[in-house]
C-alpha cells in the first residue's frame, strides 16, 4: 500500500491504512479530511489561492468502500471563493467540505507582522501509539500512515499535549501532497491527543467536524499540534489545536466534541 487512497475514474478507493481505531469498517476522520482538502485546493484554478479556512462535516462514519465526489464553486470571485467537495459512499453523503480560498499576493510587511516561533521540533520528541484501539495489530491510520512524536503528553494521558505529526504515505497514489492536506491528516487527531476524560472510564468524545484556519501553508513535511480539550456537563466540548510546522506557526484548528458516557 503507497498511498491512503487509488483514483479510479472519478471514484478514490480507500485501503486499509485509512481504517481508524473502533471499526474495522470505517475510516479515521483523517484520510477523508485530507482528501477534501487536496481537491478543494486543486478545484478550478485552485494554484492561484490560499486555501485559508476549511470546515468538514463528518456526517457519518466514512467506510472502507469506494468514495465519489461532488464538488461545485458556491462562491467565484477574483479575490474571495468558496469551494464546496461531498463524498458519498454509494448514494450516502458520508462527509462534506466548504474552503474559503484568498488569492495570493505580494505584500510588504514590517517587521513583527507576522508570527514566529515554534516548539521544539520532531527529533526532541518520543513516540507513541493509541492504548485504546479495538484493531489490536491490524493495519489503521493512526498507527501505520503516520508517525507521532510527542514533545509533551502522549496518547492515554489526560491533558494538554503536543505532538508533530508526519505523513508516511500520499493521500492519493501518484499525487504529490499537497501542504492543506499535510495539516488536514494530523489536525484530526487534536481530541485525541489531549483528552480530559478516559476511555477506560467509558467516555467518548467523537469529533462531528474539523475547521482549519492557516495564514501560512507548511513547508516540509512534519505539522505540529499543541493541543487542547475541554468537555462540559451538557455533553459538548470543544479541542483547539495551535498548528505549527518546523520554521514558525501556520493557524489553528478546532474540533466541536460530543461528549458522552456509554
Amino acid at each position: 500500500m503507497t498511498a491512503l487512497f487509488e483514483k479510479d475514474g472519478d471514484r478514490f478507493i480507500p485501503n486499509e491504512l485509512t481504517r481508524g481505531p473502533w471499526s474495522p469498517m470505517a475510516q479515521h476522520g483523517g484520510p477523508p479530511s485530507a482528501l477534501l482538502c487536496s481537491l478543494l485546493a486543486r478545484y478550478e484554478g485552485g494554484e492561484d489561492m490560499f486555501v485559508a479556512r476549511v470546515t468538514i462535516e463528518l456526517l457519518r462514519p466514512v467506510p472502507l468502500t469506494p468514495l465519489a465526489v461532488r464538488a461545485r464553486m458556491s462562491r467565484p470571485g477574483r479575490k474571495v471563493q468558496l469551494v464546496e467537495a461531498c463524498l458519498f459512499a454509494d448514494t450516502a453523503e458520508v462527509a462534506r467540505a466548504t474552503a474559503l480560498r484568498i488569492r495570493r499576493g505580494n505584500v510588504s510587511l514590517p517587521d513583527g507582522a507576522s508570527a514566529t516561533g515554534t516548539p521544539p521540533g520532531p527529533t526532541s520528541g518520543a513516540a507513541s501509539l493509541p492504548p485504546w484501539s479495538s484493531l489490536g495489530d491490524a493495519v489503521a491510520y493512526h498507527s501505520h500512515a503516520v508517525d507521532h512524536r510527542f514533545v509533551s503528553g502522549q496518547f492515554g494521558a489526560l491533558g494538554p499535549a503536543t505532538d508533530w505529526i508526519r505523513l508516511r504515505v500520499p493521500v492519493v497514489e501518484g499525487e504529490t501532497i499537497l501542504p492543506i492536506a499535510r495539516v488536514a491528516a494530523a489536525a484530526d487527531f487534536g481530541n485525541g491527543i489531549s483528552a480530559v476524560l478516559s476511555r477506560a472510564d467509558g467516555y467518548s468524545f467523537i469529533n462531528p467536524d474539523l475547521t482549519i484556519h492557516l495564514h501560512r501553508h507548511p513547508t516540509g513535511e512534519w505539522v505540529c499540534l499543541e493541543a487542547v480539550t475541554t468537555a462540559e456537563q451538557h455533553g459538548i466540548g470543544l479541542a483547539e489545536s495551535r498548528l505549527y510546522d518546523e520554521k514558525a506557526p501556520l493557524g489553528r484548528s478546532l474540533q466541536s466534541l460530543l461528549v458522552e458516557r456509554v
